[in-house]
């Protein structure tokens, strides 16, 4: 497909990073500060983790696994998992099925607040860097599989 102005592939060029003046760069690096980055990377290994506790944050009040789960499209199994691994980063309690925001320290929930916002403006880079996390898991495991020669 080429541009309004005959020139360059449009689909292309934008699966690349490029612009018709040069190199973009990633758009993670531009709008998450090194602190964020740290805690996405950390604390939220998926999409869902992040809506669960966008969720969470936003409504306040206490939540039925079953009703986050439909909320954040999973199935409840899922939806546990995700809510506990959530919990033992500190960012949510839960007892008896039922869930609530609430970060263990005041920095957690500064951060937590930052992302909220930062997600609200910048859902791509977000996503894109909480999808570079599991990109890069999965190269380190095919790495494992890599037979290497013994050093002589």
């Amino acid at each position: 497909m080429r541009n309004a102005l005959g020139g360059g592939h449009v689909r292309r060029a934008a699966a690349q990073g490029h612009s018709e003046m040069g190199i973009l760069e990633p758009m993670t690096a531009i709008t998450i500060s090194p602190d964020l980055r740290r805690f996405i990377m950390a604390n939220i290994p998926t999409v869902p983790h992040l809506e669960a506790l966008m969720l969470l944050q936003a409504q306040g009040g206490a939540w039925a696994t079953t009703d986050v789960a439909t909320r954040i499209y999973v199935d409840a199994p899922r939806a546990e998992i995700l809510l506990k691994e959530l919990q033992a980063s500190g960012l949510v309690s839960g007892a008896g099925g039922c869930w609530r925001y609430e970060p263990a320290s005041t920095a957690l929930n500064e951060t937590a607040c930052l992302l909220a916002t930062t997600y609200t403006h910048h859902v791509v880079a977000v996503a894109e860097l909480i999808h570079s996390r599991l990109g890069r898991k999965a190269v380190d495991f095919a790495d494992a599989f890599i037979l290497r020669k013994d050093p002589e």
